[in-house]
């Protein structure tokens, strides 16, 4: 452990420099709480806002299900407090759905008596099974004990010194009859003296996340014969059964339903994780035995290690097999000072050896520009493809001295292309085809589109998208952390709905400062990433029918062009291991003119009609946040 700290310590020191490295020493050596994530007085507004009132509780409590399912809570005990078991107790009798049973299985050495008092003296004692173990068993084997107890369709977990909402256990019988789930689960947040405070308003299903974190945690709610099929807890995982399990469960059904409601309240005291994840730090480390075992099962080949960022966050390494290519398309106009140090940044740093730099060039007036063309395609690994051209040769660009041949595979790529192609009027920016052009004429395996205006950070950056597009058929792009040269960031992902269209998710967030739960360092699915820097196979353009170089040429093209692979039911993954600078719009030039911003708001209206389902609901957002600005600030208003 100790050599472990000294390795955060160092990389915090690289990554973030001396004064956050040691503001972060202290917390951990004074215990310092964490910094609220949200301004309780939204929450609670939120919470008078939302939640059900004496009106819809009675509603509820008359609603006629067509399935009424028998829920098993399965509860662990050890040493509980007395008072934190009677408020357990009280929320289980406030519940608004009455099918269910409460099975308690108690590893205390010493028997309480004062528990079983309360068990009988509760208005619900007919529903609660308590069996006295007489011996801590741990975690895993004591809630095992509990679901020998069950009697129920469904099992649900929870800790004995937490709660449940009212509507606990009718919302979710509400989702199974809704959609038929094998696991459920729902928000949740935490509560001390009474008090509520840094809700977690989670994401839909998303498998990727989940593999690198626990984001799932409470309340969780399992198909009884979902469980007996994937085995009962681990103790081997103790500390981390909870994240073991889920992933057993996921690599069986992928039918996980998410309820986008506060539901199980999280107690916070001396000695819980709630207060304080540094008690546990020995779940961090089940938690990487956990991931790497799930790896082996599911046949992967990768590498697990810690995020270092986020406790409790780890990062997954995969093997590249083969050696695909990869072609890097870059368009540009001009601007030769920021062509030349992205193009610089990758054969500097990149450390996988098959790619190709692809130019794109579009309308460039300087001679500087032409300049840097002949001088930069010495290099093998880079082409320029001329967009303007007049005649099919004119495509591949030759230097000022003609010393490029014509070359015979050459008639494949024109082949792609119309006589049409050739006479049309080119002199306007249409992004969306000069990256088609492009990847009509590339003969590759992967294509990354890549602006001219970033300059790449991580040297395995290649390695890192080709590994997880390889290894899971279901992801279709990838995108990663890009930063403005403040080092604050410019893209973590990308949200539909924001601004009434979409938006790249935590900017101007700070360097070295965590985003909503460590949103910013967390592998996570999206609906769409930038097309600064977006991955993805030469097939998936032909699958979906390219960018749209009609409707959308200049804005929201990238958007439109993830929404398109997510229809075909692939996923779109955030990775913040790929890390890069992004110089944003100097190249192009903002929609500063009244012909470009009557161009911007047509593409907008267009993707807003073409896309509202998405814009209503993104399953990778919660609908709990607003949808004004993209960082994860809680929606104030009502919704169902």
């Amino acid at each position: 452990m100790q050599s472990r700290n000294v390795e955060k310590f160092l990389y915090n020191l690289k990554r973030y420099g001396l004064g956050y490295t040691l503001k972060k020493v202290s917390k951990r050596v004074f215990h310092k709480k964490k910094e609220e994530k949200f301004d309780n007085g939204a929450y609670i507004k939120w919470i008078q806002n939302n939640e059900p009132d004496i009106h819809e509780i009675e509603n509820q409590k008359n609603t006629k299900f067509k399935y009424n399912p028998k829920i098993s809570v399965a509860i662990p005990m050890y040493n509980t407090n007395d008072v934190f078991f009677v408020e357990l107790l009280q929320s289980f009798m406030n519940q608004t759905y009455v099918n269910f049973e409460i099975c308690i299985a108690d590893g205390s050495e010493i028997k309480n008596e004062k528990i079983e008092e309360y068990i009988k003296s509760a208005e619900l004692q007919d529903k609660v099974k308590y069996k006295f173990l007489g011996k801590n068993g741990g975690i895993s084997e004591n809630t095992n004990k509990a679901i020998e107890l069950a009697t129920g369709d469904y099992i649900g977990f929870m800790d004995h010194d937490d709660l449940i909402s009212d509507n606990c256990l009718f919302e979710v019988v509400k989702k199974i009859n809704d959609e038929d789930p094998d696991c459920i689960y729902s928000d949740e947040d935490k509560i001390e003296n009474g008090v509520r405070f840094e809700p977690y308003f989670k994401p839909d299903y998303s498998p990727e996340m989940l593999e690198c974190n626990n984001y799932i945690t409470h309340f969780v709610v399992v198909k009884k014969s979902i469980l007996d099929k994937v085995g009962r807890l681990d103790s081997r995982f103790d500390g981390a059964q909870d994240f073991d399990l889920l992933l057993r469960i996921s690599e069986n059904t992928n039918k996980i339903s998410h309820i986008s409601k506060i539901l199980y309240h999280w107690r916070s005291h001396k000695n819980s994780t709630a207060e304080l994840p540094e008690n546990k730090k020995y779940a961090y480390e089940a938690g990487l035995k956990v991931v790497e075992k799930h790896i082996k099962r599911t046949g992967k080949d990768a590498e697990v290690l810690y995020g270092n960022d986020v406790p409790g966050v780890y990062k997954i390494k995969y093997n590249v097999r083969g050696n695909p290519k990869v072609s890097i398309i870059i368009p540009n106009k001009d601007n030769v000072g920021l062509l030349s140090n992205c193009i610089k940044s990758i054969l500097k740093l990149t450390t996988y050896k098959n790619y190709e730099i692809i130019i794109v060039e579009n309308n460039s007036t300087s001679m500087k520009t032409y300049d840097f063309y002949d001088e930069i395609v010495k290099n093998e690994r880079v082409k320029v493809y001329n967009y303007n051209s007049r005649t099919i040769q004119d495509m591949f660009y030759q230097d000022s001295l003609g010393q490029r041949e014509f070359e015979d595979d050459d008639q494949k790529k024109m082949d792609a292309f119309s006589k049409e192609f050739i006479e049309e009027d080119k002199s306007k920016f249409n992004y969306s085809k000069l990256i088609n052009f492009a990847v009509r004429l590339t003969d590759t395996d992967y294509i990354v589109q890549l602006n001219n205006d970033t300059k790449i950070i991580s040297p395995d950056w290649l390695e890192t998208m080709i590994g997880y597009y390889q290894q899971n058929n279901e992801i279709g792009a990838i995108g990663g952390r890009l930063y403005y040269s403040d080092k604050s960031i410019q893209h973590a992902g990308i949200a539909v709905g924001i601004g009434g269209y979409a938006a790249n998710l935590l900017v101007n967030l700070p360097y070295g400062k965590h985003a909503y739960y460590g949103y910013e360092a967390i592998t996570r699915d999206v609906l769409a990433v930038t097309g600064a820097m977006l991955f993805t196979s030469k097939i998936m353009y032909d699958e979906v029918g390219y960018m749209d170089d009609k409707n959308l040429q200049i804005a929201l093209n990238d958007v439109d062009f993830c929404l398109k692979i997510y229809e075909k039911g692939y996923r779109i993954l955030y990775n913040p291991y790929i890390e890069i600078w992004h110089y944003e719009s100097k190249s192009r030039g903002y929609e500063n003119t009244e012909n470009k911003e009557a161009r911007f708001n047509e593409e907008i209206e267009y993707f807003k009609n073409k896309w509202k389902k998405y814009i209503d609901y993104d399953p990778y957002y919660n609908i709990n946040f607003t949808r004004k600005n993209p960082d994860f600030k809680i929606n104030l208003e009502r919704h169902d």
